[in-house]
């Protein structure tokens, strides 16, 4: 049966893993290493996003060896890692979530440091920072860095490495986030849409090279990047109002129009100039139909936000299976 804990500092592990089959024992291994002498109840969430080598099935003999605190979620496809990271903060029961990369990159025995600074620094989300990051300079790090600095320029939130997955979330701010797409590189960033900027932080974490299995990541994600960043800035700054945005773009052409069809207006009755094929008449004219339309826009835009949030909350991906909940345990300090 379940134990339900009151304890503040219970801890919920989510590790994402697709495609990692070689990854899964000494992953968890390195778990129950780190966390050996964690002071509270903790458990681990293994989350296999649809992988075809046969991860699923060694994330399920490992949970059996370890107990009922190791807790798998299988995806019936490969739904990718933002959808995976949502299932398993989803199942988290812990008033403290961390979550890592199933590839052995990220060090699971900086978690108990990060808990400690998380209350310490009274935080919301902590950040880790590749500050020595075992990967290649041209294809990973480079467009990391550039990535890293134009987030933090657009959103206002500073951090230096987004792309770390090893994290330490309040769970009460966290699941107030819902992720779509491939949100889990903007994280702090919807979490700075729901709580003060300044309660998200960041601390030096370890990172290996990777010794099992390939890297799920290339330089094609960069161009992914820009146009995640350009739907986090609406979001974060028009999420609740679109017709804000749309509007005031709206107003803009409009106006625009409306002088330059003021001033076609004046040629035409004042001056007595012909203005039938004159370029300036239909660029006003174009103006004022965007003017319309954005406008518009913006209206059902704000109908459907509306809707979106008085609307119940419902997951995007189908899972395949899951450890009965009922029967998930905790792993207790020794």
């Amino acid at each position: 049966m379940s134990t339900d804990t009151p304890d503040p500092h219970s801890l919920s592990v989510v590790i994402p893993m697709y495609q990692e089959a070689d990854n899964v024992d000494p992953m968890l291994a390195r778990v129950h290493e780190g966390l050996s002498e964690y002071p509270a109840p903790w458990e681990l969430i293994c989350v296999d996003d649809g992988s075809r080598d046969g991860t699923g099935d060694r994330l399920r003999a490992e949970a059996a060896h370890y107990g009922s605190h190791v807790r798998v979620i299988q995806m019936r496809r490969n739904f990718g890692q933002t959808a995976a990271m949502q299932a398993g903060f989803d199942a988290a029961r812990g008033a403290l979530i961390a979550s890592l990369d199933g590839d052995l990159q990220n060090d699971p025995a900086d978690i108990p440091r990060m808990v400690q600074e998380l209350e310490e620094r009274d935080l919301d989300l902590l950040q880790g920072w590749r500050q020595r990051r075992q990967d290649g300079l041209l294809l990973r790090k480079l467009p990391s860095r550039i990535a890293n600095r134009l987030i933090a320029k657009v959103t206002g939130v500073a951090l230096h490495d987004y792309g770390c997955s090893l994290k330490i979330y309040r769970a009460e701010v966290v699941k107030r986030v819902r992720l779509f797409g491939e949100m889990h590189r903007f994280i702090p960033v919807w979490v700075a849409g729901v709580t003060d900027p300044r309660s998200i932080g960041e601390t030096v974490v370890h990172h290996e090279a990777r010794r099992f299995g390939e890297s799920k990541y290339g330089i094609s994600r960069t161009f992914r990047v820009l146009l995640d960043l350009l739907a986090a800035f609406f979001f974060l700054r028009y999420g609740s109002r679109p017709g804000h945005f749309f509007g005031s773009i709206g107003m803009v052409f409009g106006l625009l129009g409306g002088l330059i069809m003021s001033h076609l207006l004046v040629v035409k009755f004042w001056l007595g100039e012909d203005i039938g094929q004159r370029p300036l008449l239909f660029v006003g004219i174009l103006f004022l139909v965007a003017s319309i339309q954005l406008l518009t826009t913006g209206v059902l835009a704000e109908l459907l936000a509306r809707t979106f949030f008085a609307s119940s909350k419902h997951p995007h991906f189908n899972i395949a299976r899951q450890s009965d909940p009922e029967e998930a345990g905790w792993r207790m300090p020794e």
